[in-house]
């Protein structure tokens, strides 16, 4: 029976252990494979010995044709036996040779000397040259027919309509890896406590690669996972484009290549720019926006599962040239499974940002079991990135008041607070972020006020779902130039 986790195995060799030791355990991916390979090769003087190899497999097809590798002839003998039933499973795995060398034993010995004639030799190579021809020719065949009879994805950087997956969410497996082969990396462009973010070029055109650190294998592996979610594509959720892993056996490099947006984060981005009213708007109905297709499940042969971000803050969402935002990050997403009546819940050891954390996260009081409860406390969040960007609109007779740019709760804790200090201001004392008097003089910046004021409130059951908050917003943006989706 297949775990529904990653299997703990036996890790023994330099080249099958991570981070080039020699021996140990190793930890696979769900639904991945524990393996062991003996295999017949030469030592610094020239004899022949049996080098025995133990570690995890993938679960991707690569990982399924490596435990199947005995079936075909080596240049060097070898055999492999995989297991997936139980950790450690590869512990009483012994492959044995078919054939085993006479003179071979654990110990270095003398290789017999191998005869062949130059016909056979000949007759071998042609064969194998037949078979890799028509194994290119039938997987040419079925990608183009599988392109043909799929719809081309929703706009994204510029890519062809038959590599698409046609879920919206980015390309096949397959094709993603080709693409983090051909990515160009130009210059970093960020860096946080889950890795840096890179400027790249893919056939010309700017994408941005995020770079996982390789201690943060569970978010890298989280994200990539809902990035692919079918249906997850919008306007107001960072464009995905590829993900793979890319390394040795002492290094790794996990990427995540995603759309790329020059004005950067909207925590940046608000420092520096002030805003008008039509501004304020079109970017607040695209946080929502995007937000609200995130909460909500959409039924179907293949539908949506509803999602919640978990960590939403301003440096976790991006601003797009046309004034609009683009949620990104969702490395500790959670996912409701409908038909099991249950949250999904990826391990992971990052806990979210604290400055953004709810009430009920702070006071650890939240129901895990209660998808209805993640979603709440996204909405908290939402309502403290609402008094951000509020902040930073203009109004006034002469559109001259405006705040400086502020982090919530910056007069009330410590630039990086703690657990503690959080519990202490938003629990303990109840306080919320100040609205400027200023705001009751503009109907836009009220009507914000008074939404951001439901969505924090201490109580999860008396905040707004993010739908009610976007349709509310609707309402105030009938004269808004920008068109929004």
């Amino acid at each position: 029976m297949r775990l529904s986790r990653g299997l703990r195995c036996e890790c023994a060799g330099a080249r099958a252990c991570p981070d080039g030791s020699s021996n140990g355990t190793c930890v696979t991916q769900v639904g991945g494979y524990c393996f062991v390979a003996v295999e017949e090769v030469l030592d610094e003087s020239g004899s022949v010995v049996l080098d025995r190899t133990a570690g995890c497999l993938s679960a991707d097809e690569s990982g399924l044709m490596q435990c199947k590798s005995s079936q075909v002839p080596h240049q060097h003998p070898k055999v492999i036996e995989c297991c997936y039933d139980e950790d450690l499973c590869n512990l009483r795995l012994h492959p044995q040779l078919s054939e085993p060398s006479p003179d071979v034993t654990e110990s270095p010995g003398v290789r017999p000397p191998i005869t062949s004639s130059p016909t056979l030799l000949v007759a071998i190579a042609l064969c194998v040259a037949l078979i890799a021809f028509l194994a290119a020719f039938l997987l040419l065949f079925r990608r183009r027919r599988r392109g043909c009879k799929r719809p081309p994805s929703p706009p994204a950087p510029p890519i062809c309509s038959e590599i698409s997956s046609g879920s919206g969410s980015g390309l096949p497996l397959l094709v993603q890896r080709t693409v983090a082969k051909q990515i160009q990396m130009v210059e970093s462009i960020g860096k946080g406590r889950y890795g840096e973010v890179w400027l790249a070029r893919w056939r010309g055109e700017k994408v941005a690669v995020k770079v996982f650190f390789t201690t943060e294998e569970a978010s890298w592996f989280r994200e990539t996972e809902i990035y692919q979610t079918v249906l997850m594509r919008h306007d107001n959720i960072l464009g995905f484009i590829a993900a793979d892993i890319k390394g040795t056996g002492s290094w790794t490099q996990m990427l995540l290549i995603t759309d790329y947006h020059e004005n950067g984060s909207l925590h940046d981005y608000l420092q520096t720019v002030v805003l008008d009213s039509n501004s304020l708007m079109t970017m607040t109905y695209s946080i929502v926006s995007g937000l609200a297709h995130l909460h909500m499940d959409i039924y179907g042969t293949k539908g949506k599962p509803a999602i919640a971000h978990r960590d939403i803050k301003s440096k976790n969402i991006l601003v797009k040239r046309n004034g609009q935002c683009a949620i990104a990050d969702f490395g500790l997403a959670v996912r409701y499974v409908a038909e099991r009546n249950e949250v999904d819940i990826a391990p992971n050891t990052r806990v979210g940002t604290r400055r953004y954390m709810a009430p009920e996260v702070l006071d650890e009081t939240l129901d895990v079991t209660d998808f209805e409860a993640f979603k709440m406390a996204d909405m908290y969040s939402l309502g403290l990135v609402l008094w951000e960007v509020c902040r930073r609109c203009a109004s006034g007779d002469k559109a001259q008041l405006v705040e400086p740019y502020a982090l919530p709760y910056q007069d009330a804790v410590p630039p990086d607070p703690s657990f503690e200090d959080m519990h202490a201001v938003v629990v303990r004392a109840n306080l919320r972020p100040a609205l400027p008097p200023r705001w009751r003089h503009c109907d836009r910046l009220a009507a914000l006020g008074a939404l951001m004021s439901e969505c924090w409130s201490a109580s999860p059951r008396a905040r707004l779902s993010a739908l009610r908050v976007k349709k509310t917003l609707a309402k105030y943006r009938a004269d808004t130039a920008l068109k929004l989706v």
